[in-house]
């Protein structure tokens, strides 16, 4: 039996009697294994402690807590940040912005003036120059009955190279203009054409050159010469009557020639040639 102190009134330890009965001596051994501790009474120091439980020591922690209270530093600057992002203050500021700008008025730039068209290339001028040149060369020998007489093949246009001529000459004569003209274009094929049609003149004269008469039987050469010689004696004569019957019988010889197909004499040439009669003989 187990004494305890005296406790005035009752059973029990505090029956007066000093003795506990086995049952509450059990039921305190119970309290005291399950460490629950009596009503009233102090928490000891070590309550609740579990012995092969190492406690760590504090400065082991504190590389912990300085780490943990820079996240918390992190982490409430970020929280400030979103506190302040999503305040209804900056909320509406940024509303207002918006709506200024949707409703700010757009200025539309005027449209850009229409550029005028670049001036034709300065070729055009060379072009120009050089087309005036072949129509001079080319109206000369169409005028020149004689000249035809020496080169008959240049004014056929069966002759192929003939025949080229005559097709370029006439498209640089389409695209021939008294000024420059404002389409970049014509002036570019403009001088393209000229191009081509001082090139096919030069292989017509070359072909022509080469031809002369070879293409003649000998009694059509003997009046080809024959005409030539009384044109030139027509031109060259002081004296009228003999420039007269020279021009007579140089018209007779080539009208012959141009009915038997072996020369063919430009409408110009014929024109020239009787004016040139008419001129002599009026002197």
């Amino acid at each position: 039996m187990t004494r305890r102190p005296h406790h005035p009134g009752g059973f029990g330890p505090g029956n007066g009697f000093g003795w506990e009965s086995p049952g509450e001596r059990t039921a305190r051994r119970v309290r005291r294994a399950a460490g629950r501790r009596h009503p009233g009474h102090p928490r000891s120091p070590h309550h609740g402690y579990r012995p092969g439980v190492a406690v760590p020591s504090p400065w082991i922690a504190l590389p912990l807590i300085v780490l943990l209270i820079g996240l918390l530093g992190s982490a409430a600057a970020a929280t400030a940040f979103m506190a302040v992002s999503f305040s209804p203050l900056f909320l509406l500021a940024v509303i207002a912005i918006t709506a200024h700008r949707s409703g700010r008025r757009r200025v539309i730039a005027p449209p850009p003036a229409p550029v005028a068209a670049p001036p034709p290339p300065p070729a055009w001028n060379a072009a120009r120059e050089r087309f005036d040149r072949l129509r001079e060369e080319y109206t000369a020998y169409e005028c020149d009955a004689m000249a035809v007489l020496r080169l008959p093949a240049l004014a056929d246009v069966s002759v192929p190279s003939t025949g080229r001529f005559v097709e370029a000459f006439a498209e640089a004569q389409a695209l021939d203009t008294d000024t420059r003209p404002a389409d970049r274009a014509h002036a570019q094929a403009f001088v393209a054409a000229v191009d081509r049609a001082v090139r096919a003149w030069e292989a017509a004269r070359d072909a022509a050159e080469r031809i002369r008469h070879s293409t003649l039987t000998q009694p059509e050469r003997t009046a080809v010469e024959r005409a030539i010689k009384l044109l030139t004696t027509a031109r060259d004569s002081d004296n009228d009557a003999e420039r007269h019957a020279a021009y007579a019988l140089a018209r007779s010889e080539l009208a012959k020639l141009e009915k038997a197909g072996v020369v063919h004499l430009p409408r110009q040439a014929t024109i020239a040639l009787e004016n040139d009669g008419r001129g002599h003989l009026s002197a």
